[in-house]
């Protein structure tokens, strides 16, 4: 159906509308339009319309509103604002106060919407059409005593107006109660009452709303009203006993009683006393009998007339749970020679009842709380002996009797009364059958076992357990127990086994249901005690391995890093003296593991933020330290030694930015991009070294920041990090393949501070496989050599390799061209390095004889390419290095002069053509 704006319409078309479109989504709207409107509405405001229309119209959405709630289209309170607005619109009619029957309409409208708002909590708005309605009753009244004839028809008349007015007192006394208006409220209901006489079908109505009332304000803690409103409920209610049963009768005078108790028991100790007798000669009811017993103990009642009112309960033939009820409500009020006679009479007379053994333990459980142990333990016996020779109690009753010999044995063991506990557990352990299988059984033996252990009677406790083990294999405290006495005697296998059953019990994805307690928490708590235990009793293995689990599974973080901190100081002295070996490995994992946890504890409590606690950065730095050393332990297994110290950066990110951790973290950086470093050379495919390069890279790119943070805080010339970060960068580069590696290394040839050491190593570099740049390489070398002729006192050792190097660079020995191999350039190296070894001792001898094998290669090269001139220059050279030879020249000298004596006789024959050839 097509909805309906009512926004634009005026009051008469809203209502046309909504009652022939009633199921508009707007229809709220409307409502609520008409309910706002109808305050401004006057019937001048009508004028167009006769009375006639006005009324129909009011009547059509009367009845609109109650046949749509019925339908539950509207709410109640939809439905009480239109109702309000029809009986607005129909009293507005001038013709509405002509008839008898426009006015009984009136009344009737008003007094149904007035219920309507009282139903939904608005007892203002009500009172208002309530009032109407009474002055409306008051103007037919007139009007029906002005024409009636006969006397019977006046009286019958009468009636009629009285049960309206009747029902109009009641709302109205519902408003006020509502509005908490007792006096208004007590009055209509007094004025109801006066009428109760003409309409008695209204007796029982009018006995529940006073009940009704009573209540809620008893609810209220109104003690008088309530008092008042019970009393005119009982009132009315003895009016009419053959709709009002004794029974209901005894409920009111119960609660007036309960009233006048609550309300001040002292000064209405009489009246409460007073009704609840009469309410139990109204009716007899547990509840009465109970609440007399609870009455006569707030009075100072002797003994004996307290033990004559108990009695009479009997007579009245009280349930056993009243009986037992009162006999408790007697101790609790320190009346126990009246309450033990009491209970003793209540076994004598139902004991062929088959409830009788709560009789029993009412008395044992009141015995305990006094102190009376062996009369209760007599009693205990007397229900055992009983139980396993026919007389067996309930089910139900059976574990209310373990219960009590729980609790007192969990009270004696509190105390460390091992012996006394004992004694109860074991009165418990009678109770079930040699073959049962229970898990509170299970338990039980445990609580046993527990009291062993503390008497030092391990072999008692090893029965008990191993009893409770039988029953319940998979419970945390049974493997707990079975830990325990596997630590007293010495067998770590088996408490090694124990506590991995516990780690299992705490992965197991669906752990056993019962009534335990098998929660995370208690087996995380076990596994800390199970430490403590197994160090206590110098079991320093199987107290590591529980460490390592409650530092895996606790999920509080302090209690992780405690027991990370002892299990390090357990296990660290042992690992450093272990020699290399697949165990030692395993145990670095173990710790390197471990320090995986410290690392995401300790970020939990630093939460991305500096720490402003001095034992949270002291527990950073402790991990940090330990992380460092164990680097340092693992230099035959670099990967390892690598991630031990990416773990000590991580940590000591947790610690104040000072110096020295600042020095920390740079070197640690340092030496995990060296380690990818190295395993990038070693890696077997593409792809892994690529990894590992990245991964150095970001190393170096952190480890610089730092360095640079740490250069502002002292003097650190002598520190070679920043060439070393400059050399593992450029490794990465070459390697890499990096299309920028010539504009980073054209800051690098401008640096000052580089040593020939630097150049040379990025010279080895760039040629490195899979990277070649001979270009890059050449020029470092240069650089390098450059570098050793400028020191005032050259290291012959480190030119001669420096010299070899770029030679060989220069002249490779597979490849030697004339195109390829500037020999100019070439010639003048070996220039060089004749001279300082003519002007120098100590050239290493291997160098020289290599020098002079390669200038005489190169000769013959020539001499192979008819460059006579250039052969007999380079062989000669090669003649005046091996003038510098030591002890291999005599290996050399003949050969060398033969071949060149060859070489000359050849050139001489081919003098002629020696300047076409070149």
């Amino acid at each position: 159906m097509d909805d309906v704006d009512f926004r634009f319409m005026d009051f008469k078309e809203i209502i046309e509308n909504l009652i022939v479109k009633g199921n508009s989504p707007s229809i709220h709207e409307a409502i609520d339009r008409l309910f706002m409107d109808i305050a401004n509405i006057n019937r001048e405001s009508m004028a167009e319309m006769q009375d006639a229309q006005v009324e129909e119209m009011a009547v059509n959405l009367w009845n609109w509103a109650v046949t749509r709630r019925v339908g539950l289209v509207i709410s109640e309170e939809q439905k009480a604002k239109l109702q309000h607005v029809a009986c607005k619109l129909v009293c507005m009619c001038e013709d509405s106060a002509v008839s008898e029957e426009a006015i009984q309409k009136q009344i009737l409208m008003n007094m149904k919407t007035g219920k309507g708002w009282l139903d939904v909590g608005n007892a203002v708005t009500a009172d208002e059409f309530f009032q109407v309605a009474i002055a409306g009753l008051e103007q037919l009244y007139v009007r029906l005593m002005q024409r009636s004839s006969t006397e019977a028809h006046v009286a019958m008349q009468k009636i009629a107006v009285e049960r309206d007015l009747f029902k109009v007192l009641s709302y109205q006394a519902e408003s006020a109660v509502a509005q908490g208006d007792f006096q208004r409220a007590s009055a209509c209901v007094l004025r109801c009452k006066d009428v109760l006489m003409r309409v008695p079908k209204k007796t029982r109505y009018l006995h529940i709303l006073c009940y009704n009332f009573g209540v809620e304000t008893y609810k209220q803690n109104k003690y008088e009203e309530s008092s008042f409103w019970l009393s005119q409920s009982y009132d009315i209610g003895k009016m009419e006993k053959n709709s009002i049963g004794p029974e209901m009768l005894a409920k009111v005078l119960r609660l007036l009683a309960t009233a006048y108790l609550d309300w001040d028991d002292r000064e209405y100790y009489d009246k409460a006393l007073s009704a609840i007798n009469l309410a139990n000669k109204e009716h007899s009811h547990p509840a009465g009998l109970f609440l007399k017993m609870k009455i006569l103990l707030k009075g100072e009642i002797a003994n004996e007339e307290l033990l004559e009112a108990v009695m009479e309960t009997l007579h009245l033939d009280a349930s056993l749970d009243v009986c037992l009820n009162i006999a408790k409500l007697l101790m609790d009020h320190d009346r126990e020679s009246v309450g033990f006679y009491f209970l003793k009479i209540i076994c004598e007379h139902f004991k062929s009842s088959e409830n009788i053994g709560k009789a029993l333990l009412l008395h044992i459980d009141m015995l305990l709380e006094r102190k009376e142990e062996l009369l209760a333990k007599e009693k205990i016996e007397e229900i055992i002996v009983g139980h396993q020779t026919g007389r067996q109690l309930t089910t139900e009753l059976v574990g209310c009797l373990h219960d009590i010999l729980w609790k007192k044995a969990a009270r004696s063991f509190e105390v460390h009364n091992y012996p006394d506990a004992l004694q109860w557990y074991c009165y418990s352990l009678r109770l079930y059958a040699s073959d049962q299988m229970d898990l509170d059984l299970a338990k039980l033996q445990r609580n046993m076992a527990a009291c062993y252990l503390h008497l030092k009677q391990l072999d008692k406790a090893k029965v008990a357990v191993a009893e409770a083990e039988q029953r319940d294999p998979t419970n945390i405290f049974t493997q707990f127990y079975v830990f325990k006495i596997a630590v007293l005697e010495g067998n770590s296998d088996r408490a090694l086994q124990a506590i991995t059953s516990l780690e299992n019990l705490l992965t197991a994805e669906e752990p056993e249901e019962n009534n335990l307690l098998t929660d995370r928490g208690s087996t995380v708590m076990l596994l800390s005690l199970a430490a403590q235990f197994a160090l206590e009793h110098g079991q320093q293995i199987v107290a590591g391995k529980a460490l390592e689990y409650l530092a895996q599974y606790s999920e509080d973080p302090q209690q992780v890093l405690t027991a990370l901190k002892c299990l390090f100081r357990l296990v660290l002295p042992k690992v450093s003296q272990m020699p290399e070996s697949e165990n030692k490995k395993k145990e670095m994992d173990r710790l390197l593991t471990c320090l995986n946890i410290a690392l995401l504890k300790l970020a939990q409590f630093f939460d991305g933020k500096a720490s402003t606690s001095d034992s949270r950065t002291n527990e950073a730095h402790w991990f940090r330290k330990i992380a460092w050393n164990l680097a340092v332990q693992c230099d035959k297994d670099p990967v390892t030694m690598r991630e031990f110290f990416m773990l000590s950066y991580k940590l000591s990110q947790f610690c104040p930015s000072d110096q020295v951790i600042l020095i920390a973290q740079k070197t640690c950086l340092l030496m995990a991009a060296a380690v990818d470093l190295e395993q990038g050379r070693k890696a077997s495919t593409t792809f892994q070294q690529t990894r590992l390069l990245n991964r150095a890279l970001e190393q170096i790119h952190k480890c610089r920041d730092i360095w640079n943070l740490l250069k502002e805080t002292g003097d650190f010339s002598n520190d070679p990090c920043e060439t070393l970060l400059l050399l593992y960068e450029f490794e990465v580069k070459a390697k890499m393949n990096d299309p920028f590696l010539d504009s980073f290394l054209e800051s690098v040839w401008e640096l000052p501070h580089l040593e020939s050491k630097t150049f040379e190593t990025i010279a080895s570099l760039a040629m490195e496989m899979p990277a070649c740049y001979p270009s890059i390489a050449l020029k470092a070398l240069k650089r390098a050599l450059l570098l050793h002729k400028r020191k005032e006192s050259i290291d012959v050792l480190k030119y001669s390799k420096c010299m070899h190097n770029l030679i060989n660079l220069l002249v490779p020995e597979r490849v030697l061209s004339a195109e390829l191999c500037p020999l100019e350039e070439v010639w003048g190296y070996f220039e060089d390095a004749l001279h300082l070894i003519s002007h120098t001792e100590g050239y290493p001898e291997t160098e020289i004889l290599w020098l002079m094998v390669k200038s005489w290669n190169i000769g013959i090269f020539m001499y192979g390419s008819s460059k006579y001139v250039s052969a007999e220059k380079w062989c000669s050279l090669a003649l005046r290095f091996l003038d510098h030879l030591g002890s291999l020249r005599r290996s050399y000298e003949i050969q060398m002069n033969v071949l060149y004596s060859q070489l000359v006789e050849a050139l001489d024959k081919n003098k002629g053509s020696l300047f076409n050839k070149e």
